[in-house]
């Protein structure tokens, strides 16, 4: 029980840290306070699970900083892709696009997030997991599993909210996806910013939301793009 104790707190550690560096990153782009993420608490999951994952599948590969590295990349590539699949099959929109960016698979992962996830898992294993572990190991048993009883409760119910905002996010793409393709999300935002604080909250965390729709003219401007491209050549 203490170990799926220690782990839930790790877990929750390591999302917060996670949300923090995408609210720091955010906030040197657009120079204000943007409250990152699905979840209402200022935590990540994503980065959670990616974190725990490589404490728990890389262990052996300690003494192998080469291989720890390139396997960091795999597993959290793997996460992200995987994330945003299913993401998009649930609620009818792609929230993280890199499809602008060299080297992207599906537009879901690219060459420029991947290396960071490598340089993150190196730096987890060797620096700050070893940290938060021994602070951990001070705590006696009960006190631990209650820390990770109270966070548990406060993560499930941000879970059942957050995820009831994002279904309402999803039936007014439904319901926007008969328009025009340049009017969508411009509609979308506008109908979510008169409801609620978590809806406005969830607007200005994704403000470069797509739905499937415009992800398919995305494409289909592309591949356009490249056939005129490769046609003034040949001419």
């Amino acid at each position: 029980m203490k170990d799926v104790a220690l782990y839930f707190v790790l877990f929750m550690m390591y999302s917060f840290m996670g949300w923090l560096m995408e609210v720091i990153v955010t906030f040197v782009k657009e120079h204000k306070f943007v409250n990152r993420g699905f979840l209402i608490g200022p935590y990540c999951p994503i980065y959670g699970y990616g974190c725990l994952l490589i404490i728990l599948l890389l262990k052996r590969y300690e003494n192998d900083v080469v291989v720890l590295f390139l396997m960091s990349i795999v597993i959290c590539s793997i996460l992200e892709y995987v994330t945003s699949f299913v993401m998009e099959k649930l609620f009818h929109a792609r929230w993280w696009d890199y499809s602008d960016k060299k080297f992207n698979i599906n537009g879901r992962i690219c060459l420029e997030t991947m290396i960071p996830f490598g340089l993150l898992g190196s730096f987890i294993m060797y620096i700050v997991n070893p940290f938060y572990t021994k602070i951990l190991s001070f705590f006696p048993s009960l006190v631990l599993e209650i820390i990770a009883l109270i966070l548990f409760l406060i993560y499930i119910v941000d879970n059942i909210i957050s995820f009831n905002v994002i279904k309402s996010f999803r039936d007014e793409i439904k319901m926007a996806e008969r328009d025009q393709t340049e009017v969508i999300i411009k509609k979308i935002k506008e109908i979510l910013s008169k409801k609620s604080i978590l809806h406005k909250r969830l607007v200005k965390a994704f403000p470069h939301v797509k739905t499937r729709k415009e992800i398919l003219e995305d494409i289909e401007r592309i591949v356009k793009d490249k056939i005129h491209i490769k046609e003034k050549n040949n001419s």
